[in-house]
Protein backbone atom coordinates (compact mmCIF):
# COMPACT_ATOMS: atom_id res chain seq x y z
CA UNK A 1 0.00 0.00 0.00
CA UNK A 2 1.25 3.28 -1.16
CA UNK A 3 1.68 6.01 1.49
CA UNK A 4 0.73 9.72 1.39
CA UNK A 5 4.27 11.47 1.23
CA UNK A 6 3.36 14.56 3.20
CA UNK A 7 1.22 12.48 6.32
CA UNK A 8 1.96 8.86 6.23
CA UNK A 9 -1.71 7.87 6.02
CA UNK A 10 -3.06 5.95 2.72
CA UNK A 11 -2.05 7.49 -0.56
CA UNK A 12 -5.22 7.66 -2.83
CA UNK A 13 -3.42 9.19 -5.69
CA UNK A 14 -0.24 8.18 -7.60
CA UNK A 15 1.89 10.65 -9.73
CA UNK A 16 4.60 8.84 -11.30
CA UNK A 17 5.70 12.03 -13.18
CA UNK A 18 6.07 13.97 -10.09
CA UNK A 19 7.46 10.72 -8.59
CA UNK A 20 4.24 11.70 -5.55
CA UNK A 21 1.90 9.62 -4.03
CA UNK A 22 -0.76 11.37 -1.98
CA UNK A 23 -3.58 11.36 -0.15
CA UNK A 24 -7.02 13.40 -0.49
CA UNK A 25 -6.19 15.95 1.54
CA UNK A 26 -2.72 16.31 0.62
CA UNK A 27 -3.48 16.37 -3.77
CA UNK A 28 -5.81 19.08 -3.27
CA UNK A 29 -3.63 21.05 -1.29
CA UNK A 30 -0.72 20.25 -4.09
CA UNK A 31 -3.48 20.73 -6.77
CA UNK A 32 -4.15 24.50 -5.53
CA UNK A 33 -0.47 25.28 -4.69
CA UNK A 34 0.64 24.36 -8.09
CA UNK A 35 -2.11 26.51 -9.84
CA UNK A 36 -1.49 29.65 -7.93
CA UNK A 37 2.21 28.94 -8.79
CA UNK A 38 1.48 29.04 -12.06
CA UNK A 39 -0.19 32.12 -11.90
CA UNK A 40 2.72 34.00 -10.19
CA UNK A 41 4.95 32.51 -12.55
CA UNK A 42 3.59 33.62 -15.37
CA UNK A 43 2.28 36.89 -14.23
CA UNK A 44 -1.14 35.71 -15.54
CA UNK A 45 -3.37 38.31 -13.26
CA UNK A 46 -3.40 39.89 -9.42
CA UNK A 47 -5.67 38.98 -6.60
CA UNK A 48 -7.61 42.15 -7.40
CA UNK A 49 -8.27 41.78 -11.13
CA UNK A 50 -11.76 40.14 -12.15
CA UNK A 51 -11.51 36.76 -14.11
CA UNK A 52 -13.62 35.72 -16.30
CA UNK A 53 -13.88 31.55 -17.16
CA UNK A 54 -14.91 30.13 -19.96
CA UNK A 55 -16.95 27.10 -18.38
CA UNK A 56 -18.05 23.74 -20.38
CA UNK A 57 -18.95 22.11 -17.67
CA UNK A 58 -16.15 19.87 -18.49
CA UNK A 59 -13.73 18.49 -15.97
CA UNK A 60 -11.03 21.37 -17.12
CA UNK A 61 -12.85 24.24 -16.70
CA UNK A 62 -15.37 23.84 -13.52
CA UNK A 63 -11.84 22.26 -11.75
CA UNK A 64 -9.96 25.62 -12.91
CA UNK A 65 -13.22 27.85 -11.89
CA UNK A 66 -13.28 25.61 -8.48
CA UNK A 67 -9.67 26.49 -7.70
CA UNK A 68 -9.74 29.87 -8.09
CA UNK A 69 -12.45 30.70 -6.13
CA UNK A 70 -11.23 28.38 -3.21
CA UNK A 71 -7.25 30.74 -3.70
CA UNK A 72 -9.67 33.73 -3.37
CA UNK A 73 -9.39 35.55 -6.87
CA UNK A 74 -12.54 37.02 -8.24
CA UNK A 75 -13.87 34.67 -10.64
CA UNK A 76 -16.88 34.56 -12.65
CA UNK A 77 -18.01 32.32 -15.35
CA UNK A 78 -19.24 32.45 -18.45
CA UNK A 79 -21.21 29.86 -20.55
CA UNK A 80 -21.66 29.95 -24.36
CA UNK A 81 -24.67 27.70 -25.12
CA UNK A 82 -23.73 25.74 -28.48
CA UNK A 83 -27.15 24.33 -29.11
CA UNK A 84 -26.14 21.03 -29.74
CA UNK A 85 -28.96 19.07 -28.55
CA UNK A 86 -28.84 17.61 -25.16
CA UNK A 87 -25.26 17.63 -25.29
CA UNK A 88 -25.51 21.68 -24.82
CA UNK A 89 -28.57 21.13 -21.74
CA UNK A 90 -26.86 18.76 -19.83
CA UNK A 91 -23.68 21.00 -20.15
CA UNK A 92 -25.10 24.04 -19.16
CA UNK A 93 -27.20 22.24 -16.24
CA UNK A 94 -23.75 21.13 -15.11
CA UNK A 95 -22.38 24.81 -15.22
CA UNK A 96 -25.59 26.30 -13.38
CA UNK A 97 -25.55 23.39 -10.65
CA UNK A 98 -21.85 24.34 -10.18
CA UNK A 99 -22.34 28.28 -9.90
CA UNK A 100 -25.86 27.98 -8.16
CA UNK A 101 -24.16 25.63 -5.04
CA UNK A 102 -20.90 27.94 -4.60
CA UNK A 103 -23.11 31.13 -5.07
CA UNK A 104 -20.89 32.24 -7.54
CA UNK A 105 -22.41 34.41 -10.81
CA UNK A 106 -22.45 32.68 -14.03
CA UNK A 107 -23.28 34.37 -17.32
CA UNK A 108 -24.52 32.47 -20.58
CA UNK A 109 -23.96 33.69 -24.44
CA UNK A 110 -26.56 31.68 -26.61
CA UNK A 111 -25.19 31.15 -29.92
CA UNK A 112 -28.81 30.66 -31.23
CA UNK A 113 -29.73 34.06 -30.48
CA UNK A 114 -26.21 35.66 -31.73
CA UNK A 115 -26.06 34.13 -34.86
CA UNK A 116 -26.95 30.95 -35.51
CA UNK A 117 -26.66 26.89 -33.47
CA UNK A 118 -23.32 24.81 -34.16
CA UNK A 119 -25.73 22.33 -36.19
CA UNK A 120 -27.32 24.82 -38.23
CA UNK A 121 -24.31 26.46 -39.05
CA UNK A 122 -22.18 22.88 -39.93
CA UNK A 123 -25.15 22.57 -42.74
CA UNK A 124 -23.50 25.67 -44.10
CA UNK A 125 -19.66 25.65 -43.44
CA UNK A 126 -17.59 23.20 -45.18
CA UNK A 127 -14.87 23.82 -42.41
CA UNK A 128 -15.10 21.01 -39.68
CA UNK A 129 -17.49 22.08 -36.82
CA UNK A 130 -14.65 22.57 -33.88
CA UNK A 131 -12.56 25.18 -36.46
CA UNK A 132 -15.86 27.83 -36.59
CA UNK A 133 -17.13 26.49 -33.33
CA UNK A 134 -13.51 27.79 -31.65
CA UNK A 135 -13.55 30.78 -33.64
CA UNK A 136 -17.31 31.50 -32.38
CA UNK A 137 -16.32 30.88 -28.63
CA UNK A 138 -13.09 32.84 -28.95
CA UNK A 139 -14.87 35.73 -30.66
CA UNK A 140 -18.00 36.22 -28.06
CA UNK A 141 -15.24 35.45 -25.58
CA UNK A 142 -13.77 38.29 -25.82
CA UNK A 143 -16.52 40.99 -26.97
CA UNK A 144 -18.44 40.05 -23.32
CA UNK A 145 -15.11 40.28 -21.33
CA UNK A 146 -14.78 43.67 -23.06
CA UNK A 147 -17.80 45.23 -22.84
CA UNK A 148 -18.59 43.97 -18.94
CA UNK A 149 -14.93 45.11 -18.11
CA UNK A 150 -13.16 41.82 -17.16
CA UNK A 151 -8.96 41.92 -16.90
CA UNK A 152 -8.67 38.43 -18.29
CA UNK A 153 -9.87 35.28 -19.30
CA UNK A 154 -8.87 32.11 -17.93
CA UNK A 155 -9.35 28.87 -19.88
CA UNK A 156 -9.19 25.11 -18.61
CA UNK A 157 -6.79 24.29 -21.33
CA UNK A 158 -4.80 20.93 -20.03
CA UNK A 159 -1.03 20.08 -20.63
CA UNK A 160 -3.04 17.51 -23.08
CA UNK A 161 -4.68 20.00 -25.22
CA UNK A 162 -1.75 21.89 -25.30
CA UNK A 163 1.00 19.34 -26.10
CA UNK A 164 -1.36 17.78 -28.69
CA UNK A 165 -1.59 21.31 -30.28
CA UNK A 166 1.91 21.46 -30.20
CA UNK A 167 2.66 18.30 -31.50
CA UNK A 168 0.38 19.18 -34.50
CA UNK A 169 1.97 22.47 -35.16
CA UNK A 170 5.23 21.23 -35.16
CA UNK A 171 4.39 18.59 -37.63
CA UNK A 172 3.25 20.51 -39.91
CA UNK A 173 5.99 23.40 -39.17
CA UNK A 174 3.33 26.21 -38.45
CA UNK A 175 5.82 28.66 -37.45
CA UNK A 176 2.52 31.04 -36.94
CA UNK A 177 1.05 28.91 -34.74
CA UNK A 178 4.25 28.19 -32.70
CA UNK A 179 5.13 32.01 -32.36
CA UNK A 180 1.33 32.35 -30.64
CA UNK A 181 1.64 29.17 -28.73
CA UNK A 182 2.17 30.27 -25.29
CA UNK A 183 -0.16 30.00 -21.51
CA UNK A 184 -0.73 34.46 -21.53
CA UNK A 185 -2.10 35.78 -24.88
CA UNK A 186 -1.70 39.62 -23.80
CA UNK A 187 -4.39 42.35 -24.02
CA UNK A 188 -4.24 44.78 -26.70
CA UNK A 189 -6.16 45.93 -29.90
CA UNK A 190 -9.69 45.17 -28.69
CA UNK A 191 -8.16 41.84 -27.53
CA UNK A 192 -8.50 40.71 -23.33
CA UNK A 193 -5.99 38.67 -21.75
CA UNK A 194 -6.49 34.94 -21.73
CA UNK A 195 -4.82 32.98 -19.73
CA UNK A 196 -4.42 28.66 -19.06
CA UNK A 197 -3.85 28.69 -15.61
CA UNK A 198 -4.40 24.31 -15.99
CA UNK A 199 -1.83 24.13 -18.71
CA UNK A 200 0.72 22.20 -16.65
CA UNK A 201 -1.98 19.83 -15.17
CA UNK A 202 -2.54 16.04 -17.45
CA UNK A 203 -6.62 15.51 -17.85
CA UNK A 204 -6.19 12.52 -15.29
CA UNK A 205 -5.24 15.54 -12.70
CA UNK A 206 -7.83 17.62 -13.32
CA UNK A 207 -10.48 14.97 -13.35
CA UNK A 208 -9.15 13.64 -10.36
CA UNK A 209 -9.49 16.90 -8.60
CA UNK A 210 -13.04 17.51 -9.71
CA UNK A 211 -13.69 14.18 -8.35
CA UNK A 212 -12.26 14.54 -4.67
CA UNK A 213 -13.71 17.92 -4.55
CA UNK A 214 -17.42 17.01 -5.37
CA UNK A 215 -17.66 18.26 -8.89
CA UNK A 216 -19.96 17.07 -10.68
CA UNK A 217 -18.93 17.76 -14.43
CA UNK A 218 -19.88 16.31 -18.09
CA UNK A 219 -17.88 13.21 -19.17
CA UNK A 220 -19.27 13.30 -22.65
CA UNK A 221 -17.16 14.55 -25.42
CA UNK A 222 -19.11 17.08 -28.00
CA UNK A 223 -20.76 14.83 -30.55
CA UNK A 224 -19.12 17.28 -33.59
CA UNK A 225 -15.33 16.65 -32.15
CA UNK A 226 -15.46 12.72 -33.72
CA UNK A 227 -12.56 11.65 -36.02
CA UNK A 228 -10.65 15.21 -34.78
CA UNK A 229 -7.08 14.88 -35.33
CA UNK A 230 -6.15 16.30 -31.79
CA UNK A 231 -7.66 13.09 -30.33
CA UNK A 232 -5.28 11.05 -32.34
CA UNK A 233 -2.74 13.43 -31.63
CA UNK A 234 -3.32 12.92 -27.72
CA UNK A 235 -3.53 9.21 -27.88
CA UNK A 236 0.17 9.40 -29.33
CA UNK A 237 1.49 11.47 -26.81
CA UNK A 238 -0.43 9.36 -24.18
CA UNK A 239 1.23 6.05 -25.44
CA UNK A 240 4.85 8.18 -25.17
CA UNK A 241 4.07 9.03 -21.73
CA UNK A 242 2.81 5.47 -20.87
CA UNK A 243 6.67 4.36 -21.31
CA UNK A 244 8.00 7.51 -20.04
CA UNK A 245 5.77 9.33 -17.72
CA UNK A 246 6.41 13.10 -17.52
CA UNK A 247 7.87 13.69 -21.53
CA UNK A 248 4.33 15.76 -22.17
CA UNK A 249 5.34 18.28 -19.42
CA UNK A 250 8.81 18.12 -20.51
CA UNK A 251 8.17 18.85 -24.07
CA UNK A 252 5.79 21.50 -23.45
CA UNK A 253 7.93 23.23 -21.15
CA UNK A 254 11.26 23.12 -22.93
CA UNK A 255 9.35 24.51 -26.06
CA UNK A 256 7.89 27.66 -23.80
CA UNK A 257 11.29 28.10 -21.93
CA UNK A 258 13.89 26.75 -24.88
CA UNK A 259 12.37 27.38 -28.31
CA UNK A 260 9.58 29.98 -27.98
CA UNK A 261 11.84 32.66 -27.03
CA UNK A 262 13.69 32.48 -30.40
CA UNK A 263 10.41 32.81 -32.24
CA UNK A 264 9.41 36.00 -33.30
CA UNK A 265 5.99 37.26 -33.97
CA UNK A 266 4.92 38.65 -36.58
CA UNK A 267 3.11 41.94 -36.15
CA UNK A 268 -0.68 42.09 -36.88
CA UNK A 269 -1.93 45.12 -38.02
CA UNK A 270 -5.53 45.08 -36.73
CA UNK A 271 -8.39 47.27 -37.07
CA UNK A 272 -12.37 47.21 -35.74
CA UNK A 273 -14.90 45.15 -38.11
CA UNK A 274 -17.16 48.26 -40.06
CA UNK A 275 -20.20 45.89 -38.54
CA UNK A 276 -19.33 45.14 -35.25
CA UNK A 277 -16.44 46.95 -33.72
CA UNK A 278 -14.21 43.55 -33.02
CA UNK A 279 -10.88 43.45 -33.83
CA UNK A 280 -10.09 41.81 -37.08
CA UNK A 281 -7.07 42.09 -39.84
CA UNK A 282 -9.74 42.28 -42.60
CA UNK A 283 -12.65 45.35 -43.11
CA UNK A 284 -14.96 42.92 -41.84
CA UNK A 285 -14.45 39.99 -39.45
CA UNK A 286 -14.77 36.47 -40.19
CA UNK A 287 -17.92 35.94 -38.13
CA UNK A 288 -19.58 38.73 -39.46
CA UNK A 289 -19.07 37.44 -42.80
CA UNK A 290 -20.46 33.76 -41.60
CA UNK A 291 -23.29 35.72 -40.33
CA UNK A 292 -23.54 37.00 -43.94
CA UNK A 293 -23.35 33.69 -45.35
CA UNK A 294 -26.33 32.38 -43.22
CA UNK A 295 -28.43 34.59 -44.01
CA UNK A 296 -28.10 34.53 -47.75
CA UNK A 297 -28.60 30.86 -46.96
CA UNK A 298 -31.94 30.96 -45.58
CA UNK A 299 -33.08 33.02 -48.03
CA UNK A 300 -32.28 30.94 -50.46
CA UNK A 301 -33.59 28.33 -49.13
CA UNK A 302 -37.27 30.17 -48.24
CA UNK A 303 -40.29 29.27 -49.85
CA UNK A 304 -40.70 32.33 -51.58
CA UNK A 305 -37.25 32.95 -52.92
Amino acid sequence: MRKCQKCGQKAVVSLPQHRLSLCKEHYIEWYLRRVESTVREFSMFQREDRVLVAVSGGKDSLSLWDALHRLGYRADGLYIDLGIGEYSQRSRQACEKFALERGLELSVVELRQEIATIPQISEVESRPACSFCGQLKRYYMNRFARERGYRVIATGHNLDDESATLFSNVLSWNMDYLSRQFPVLPEGDGFVRKVKPLFKFTEKENALYAFLSGIEYVEEECPFAEGASSIEHKKILSQVEENSPGTKLRFYMDFIRRLHPLLESKEVKLRPCTVCGEPTTAEVCSVCKLKERLTSELLSSSPSS
